[in-house]
């Protein structure tokens, strides 16, 4: 089993900066990609932005540019750093990590741009 936690959501203007961030414990070396999805009521989940243990990283097209995955392998986190914030950002953002078959979900963090 893997766990995680998520934390770093919040309140930001436009053009603002937030940091995400996921830990992850448990199996930890089962895991072979992290990533960070989003959520808005109604809507599937999608992803933002993933990266493997082998550090290829992957964007979807509506943050390239302006959000950058990283990880510290000494402490199983994943970070979403999230620049040149936009309204249409605002949503609930969930940390997943992909171990053997399975998916491990974060609780989720809210963040929301204000115009």
């Amino acid at each position: 089993q893997v766990q995680l936690v998520e934390s770093g959501g919040g309140l930001v203007q436009v053009w603002g900066s937030l940091r995400l961030s996921c830990a992850a414990s448990g199996n930890v070396f089962s895991v072979n990609r992290m990533g960070w999805y989003r959520q808005a009521p109604g809507k599937q989940r999608e992803l933002v932005a993933a990266i493997s243990t082998g550090g290829t990283t992957n964007y979807a097209d509506f943050v390239k540019g302006r959000f950058t995955i990283s990880r510290d392998n000494a402490k199983n986190t994943v970070y979403l750093a999230m620049n040149s914030l936009k309204p249409e950002d605002t949503n609930v953002y969930y940390c997943g990590a992909d171990w053997a078959s399975f998916r491990s979900w974060g609780q989720g963090t809210h963040v929301t741009v204000s115009s």
